[in-house]
């Protein structure tokens, strides 16, 4: 190659090692945040929802066993809803979020023998969703779970 030839080269090559400098690390930001933020919330979605399975059914199950060791009917609810709100705040939720519904096979709940069967439902909310947009988007899944539990035979009638 002649002298003019191999400047003509250099000229072309420095051009082009200096034209994209720096644009790679550009789009590997960029195509990260648009890919790591929903990534994150869909992770913090599944977390809190996670932990609202292990809650309700925590809760349930406490609630029933609660329940059939009372030795009345008016302190078995009282006793099933202070266990659920134990069980619902040992994952992080407020006693406001939990309900307990609880039903009994026979209308005498604490007779030997006897089903009751505790279902406990929270509202899970999306964080990070401001208030305003919550009348338009539906932001809550519900997360329930059922337990039965069964009066001990051997147990005296009330």
């Amino acid at each position: 190659m002649t002298r003019v030839g191999r400047r003509l080269m250099r000229r072309v090559s420095a051009r082009g090692s200096c034209g994209d400098s720096g644009n790679a690390i550009v789009e590997f930001l960029g195509i990260a945040l648009v890919l790591l933020i929903p990534l994150v919330y869909l992770v913090l979605v599944l977390a809190r929802l996670q932990a609202a399975g292990y809650a309700v059914q925590g809760a349930a199950k406490d609630a029933g066993r609660a329940y059939v060791l009372s030795a009345s009917a008016t302190e078995a609810d009282s006793r099933a809803q202070a266990a659920v709100v134990l069980a619902v705040r040992d994952q992080g939720f407020s006693a406001d979020d939990a309900h307990l519904a609880a039903r009994c096979s026979i209308s005498q709940c604490l007779n030997p023998g006897t089903d009751v069967t505790t279902t406990v439902t929270i509202l899970v909310t999306f964080p990070g969703i401001p208030s305003v947009a919550r009348s338009y988007i539906p932001v809550q899944i519900p997360v329930s779970s059922t337990h039965v539990t069964t009066v001990d035979r051997l147990r005296a009638e009330q």
